[in-house]
């Protein structure tokens, strides 16, 4: 049995709002097409490569969902918890913006507890907000970047032998009580050097005799999603999104995309089947590194052929063709699309041109089910520039049209954008120039937003074709009529159905009530039915489950690893 090693690292993942549990606020739909809930409980998966290249380091690194633990015991203590842990150091992510309240009075917790600890900041917010984020006491360093593993390894290091910090690569710090700025130096070339290990969940739950603060998000042992990166960046430049060109010129400095390459890619994917028989999503869309690229994906993973489903995802449209490779190279696979509008014009306004028309959209999704594509999702959303109510409603209409031509392997969502705007993307960048009026800009500003009692005052925009009140009317409407279509195509069953509407009505009365200042001191902490499952039922985002979730010998194999294997550390990119 692997001695313990002291802790180097402990990487928490905060809840969006700290003490959401006594706190009364009506988040509303905004996390109904995501896995986790509106506490936001999914930790980044960078908290997995980080994991995985510091234990092959030698170093000890525990991850601990604070955010899930809460939310399972609301007896559950985390200053106690803090308490009984002595790391050398700890890490807190502000990936998603969602998180500005929770993370800063975690790490404000953190620094009562262990004054002398370092507390390390990291995630694309943080990365926007990193000259912010340093003036705050809790935070010690922020990390700049999406592949901080290396730095943050040069880091702890430099902290443990008390060693100059001035040449770590992408480091926001504090010398003297002021603020430094490393020049923004690592970005890897290639994304080969770190692997997403779920074996390594496998061994945080033996060694710590603790399954719930590994769980990625509440549902997942019984719905076991995981994920595989393909991409860092992006190659398109949509003027919502916080990882296209224009973003990625802000946070990361990266011009082009950084792709994973094929044999390191499908062995991760293949690792991933021996531990579980849950869908594999493939983050980003394989065709941004070109049609030789995805050729040589497809081609290892028809050899190593998986039983577990292939979840693809595509920025733009996929040929025939390479539907028809697809088929050809996986067993069992499913398609995620995001048109978010069947309106042309605002199609074009989101991506700068509309890149397909819907006849061409309806053709690739024909295609898709007259092969053996096992599922369907669409995605669409609200918020758009020159998006209207009416294109808004006319979008659920289309969904209709979309059922029509299908099966019931294909399924649409339709949400709101929110509750923020993504920061450096183009429209946080210049809002007037795309109709847009927001009401935060600086970090400070959305942990406020974040602590408002109603969702319609936490989003932190509106635009000139739609209030923040005409948002969500949009959004309960258009919700209330894809339901009903839903029903009548028997997409879902009618108790789902019914369900789902009575909720979206609790929401709407819930909404009058709070408009005239009443029900807040009804509430009792965030209660669920009013915003979770509104505009969809979230049990449609998961696959069909297994009779058993896990392989038992992949297990065996991560405990026996767990009891006798020394980690060799990869080579630096």
């Amino acid at each position: 049995m692997a001695r313990d090693k002291p802790l180097d690292l402990l990487l928490l993942h905060a809840p969006s709002v700290f003490d959401f549990r006594e706190k009364s606020i009506f988040y509303g739909p905004i996390s109904d097409v995501i896995p986790s809930s509106t506490v936001f409980e999914m930790y980044p998966l960078g908290f997995l490569t980080i994991l995985s290249y510091l234990q092959a380091q030698g170093m000890r690194v525990r991850i601990v969902n604070l955010a899930v633990r809460m939310m399972k015991d609301r007896k559950f203590a985390v200053r106690d918890f803090l308490a009984s842990v002595h790391p050398s150091a700890v890490g807190i992510d502000l990936h998603w913006l969602p998180h500005a309240h929770g993370a800063l009075e975690v790490a404000k917790l953190v620094k009562e507890i262990h004054p002398d600890v370092p507390v390390i900041m990291g995630g694309l917010s943080s990365t926007y907000f990193h000259q912010e984020l340093i003036t705050y006491k809790q935070v010690d360093y922020v990390l700049r970047g999406d592949s901080t593993e290396i730095p943050l390894h040069q880091l702890l290091l430099a902290l443990k032998n008390h060693e100059p910090l001035d040449k770590i690569p992408n480091l926001t710090w504090k010398q003297g009580g002021l603020p430094r700025v490393n020049p923004m130096t690592f970005l890897p070339p290639s994304l080969d050097y770190v692997d997403l290990r779920m074996d390594l969940m496998v061994e945080m739950v033996l060694r710590y005799r603790d399954l719930g603060s590994v769980v990625p998000f509440v549902g997942w042992l019984k719905n076991p999603i995981t994920a595989v990166f393909t991409v860092k960046g992006c190659a398109h430049n949509c003027a919502t999104c916080g990882s296209s060109i224009t973003t990625c010129g802000h946070l990361t400095k990266r011009i082009a995309p950084t792709f994973r390459g094929p044999d390191s890619l499908v062995a991760n994917i293949v690792a991933h089947s021996r531990l579980m028989r849950g869908p594999i999503f493939l983050v980003g869309d394989l065709l941004q590194a070109g049609t030789e690229h995805a050729e040589a994906v497809l081609q290892r993973l028809k050899v190593a052929d998986v039983e577990n489903q292939i979840v693809f995802e595509f920025f733009d449209l996929p040929t025939i063709d390479f539907l028809r490779r697809i088929d050809a190279s996986v067993r069992n696979w499913s398609l995620e699309l995001s048109p978010e509008s069947h309106d042309q014009k605002v199609r074009g306004a989101q991506e700068g041109e509309a890149p397909y028309d819907n006849q061409q959209f309806e053709e690739a999704i024909l295609e898709a089910l007259r092969l053996r594509c096992t599922r369907i999702d669409v995605f669409f959303m609200i918020g758009m520039p020159q998006q209207t109510y009416q294109s808004v409603q006319d979008t659920a209409a289309y969904c209709e049209r979309l059922f029509e031509i299908s099966d019931r392997r294909l399924s649409c969502f339709i949400s709101p954008m929110g509750p923020f705007l993504d920061p450096g993307s183009r429209i946080f960048e210049a809002p007037e120039q795309f109709g847009y009026r927001m009401f935060a800009r600086s970090l400070e500003d959305h942990r406020r937003l974040l602590v408002e009692p109603s969702w319609e005052r936490i989003l932190s925009y509106e635009t000139q074709w739609m209030t923040r009140a005409e948002l969500v009317d949009a959004t309960y409407d258009a919700a209330e009529k894809l339901n009903q279509s839903k029903l009548k195509h028997k997409r879902i069953s009618t108790r789902r159905g019914q369900t789902v509407a009575q909720r979206i009505r609790d929401a709407r009365q819930l909404r009058a009530r709070l408009a005239a200042g009443q029900g807040e001191a009804s509430l009792q902490g965030e209660i669920s039915k009013f915003s979770e499952s509104t505009v969809c039922d979230k049990r449609e985002l998961f696959w069909a489950r297994h009779m058993v979730n896990f392989k038992i010998f992949g297990m065996l194999e991560a405990l026996g690893r767990y009891c006798f294997r020394r980690p060799k550390a990869p080579a630096a990119p």
